[in-house]
């Protein structure tokens, strides 16, 4: 058993803990970007959601963990494997967890092509990078402030897209790139651009407990799991399963989870209410929703899963001034949302007394003709 300290075991934070179970459940929510002072369990919280998912069944002997079931992301290997031998066999393993170094390079993330094997041999040959072990898996980015602006691009591109492709001189490569995205960060040493932060689906701004109850918590769970490791696993194994199983089950409905027109007037109303720019921001609550109702075993979505959705996704694109993110809450989300509904019912009504007033005038003048 590996030493990891259990998700569930984590005291508070809670708006991290759902901003990562929310990804577990839908990758393709684009990730999570969590800021915050040091020693306050960002990278402890990345790696036990590591340990809560699943394993994966992915094509025997592919270097890109390809899925067996879904033939159009395969990579160019087993596409053309399977065109030769009619059929790929299948192999189960652990989610992998991947830990991008701050040095990281652009080749060393994407991969390279050998060109000069490629141009003298006739033959493409394709060195993975962090993408193709981080497939299917998680992709932690520690202090990811400090990495190159570009890399960080390249990274949240292919979070967003789900294929990693590499052209190089005529040649091309192509190969699933899907990754639960985590980055962490400590304001102190810097911020991202706007342009990347934005990028990042949902984000959470955490700092240490005040309680002094829950610092106590903290200590005593620490000290428990430095010196019995494995006991410590184990006393927390049940709540491990339970949220393992919470994940798998959703990940199975979180597709069929339906959702209204006046769902999405709500989070346009959300958005505009708030000048939130371009319109990312309004697609990202709706998945980060629908894997909330899917994470409570529901198959539609509530103004409940749209408010908590919204205050993951709208605090890191709405601006005071340059670099401050504002902080919301479910009150203050839900009260914006109950003045977008009065006011558009007042306009509603406004529009009605107008043409009201607009038909009384027809009458009295034809009346006057008579």
């Amino acid at each position: 058993m590996r030493k990891i300290y259990p998700f569930p075991a984590i005291v508070g934070q809670d708006l991290m803990k759902r901003a990562l179970l929310l990804n577990a459940v839908n990758p393709r929510i684009g990730g999570v970007l969590i800021r915050g002072e040091r020693g306050t369990a960002k990278s402890t919280a990345a790696r036990a959601l590591a340990s809560l998912l699943p394993d994966v069944e992915v094509i025997e002997d592919c270097r890109f963990g390809c899925d067996p079931d879904i033939t159009l992301e395969w990579c160019t290997e087993c596409q053309e494997r399977s065109l030769v031998t009619g059929g790929l066999h299948s192999v189960v393993r652990p989610t992998p967890f991947v830990d991008l170094p701050v040095s990281a390079t652009e080749d060393r993330v994407v991969g390279t092509l050998d060109i000069e094997k490629a141009i003298k041999q006739g033959e493409r040959h394709f060195d993975p990078g962090v993408l193709a072990s981080a497939n299917r898996g998680l992709l932690y980015i520690d202090e990811v402030n400090l990495l190159d602006d570009h890399v960080v691009d390249l990274l949240l591109d292919s979070a967003a897209m789900g294929v990693n492709i590499v052209e190089r001189e005529g040649i091309s490569f192509s190969h699933p790139a899907r990754f639960i995205l985590v980055g962490t960060m400590n304001p102190e040493e810097g911020d991202l651009r706007p342009q990347l932060l934005d990028r990042f689906a949902l984000s959470v701004d955490i700092q240490g407990l005040a309680e002094a109850a829950d610092r106590v918590a903290i200590m005593e769970r620490m000290l428990q799991f430095e010196s019995k490791p494995t006991v410590f696993q184990e006393k927390w194994q049940p709540n491990i399963d339970a949220i393992a199983s919470d994940i798998m089950s959703a990940r199975k409905i979180v597709d069929k989870v339906e959702y209204s027109r006046i769902n999405l007037e709500n989070i346009a109303a959300l958005t505009t209410s708030l000048g939130v720019e371009g319109h990312r921001a309004d697609l990202v609550i709706l998945r980060a929703a629908r894997a909330h109702a899917a994470l409570q075993s529901r198959e539609s979505i509530s103004d409940n899963d749209v408010l908590i959705a919204a205050q993951l996704a709208l605090p890191h694109r709405v601006k005071n001034g340059p670099f401050e993110s504002v902080s919301l809450g479910i009150g203050e989300l839900e009260q914006r949302l109950q003045d977008e509904h009065a006011s558009n019912q007042q306009s509603d009504t406004d529009q009605l007394d107008t043409e009201d007033t607009d038909n009384k005038a027809q009458i009295k003048k034809k009346t006057r003709m008579i």
